[in-house]
């Protein structure tokens, strides 16, 4: 684990939590969610860095997981009321 992504959830966890009560009511922090984003996006990200010889079944993991973390969002959303 690089020093960069070490950081990464702490700080996603204090924005989320920020931005909760910026956005004028505090809205109960989902950690799951946000935690499963995380790994979500950082699947992601190893899924875009490793080679496309995989017969295909590289982009379909990055077609899942993106409509993964696009539900995800969806439920984070929905929990808050949006």
């Amino acid at each position: 684990m690089n020093g960069r992504s070490r950081f990464r959830r702490p700080f996603l966890a204090l924005a989320a939590a920020a931005m909760a009560f910026l956005g004028g009511r505090a809205v109960a922090y989902q950690a799951h969610m946000q935690n499963a984003l995380v790994a979500l996006q950082n699947a992601s990200g190893q899924l875009e860095q490793a080679r496309p010889n995989k017969g295909g079944h590289r982009e379909r993991a990055l077609q899942l997981v993106s409509q993964a973390i696009e539900q995800v969002n969806l439920g984070i959303r929905y929990a808050e009321g949006k």
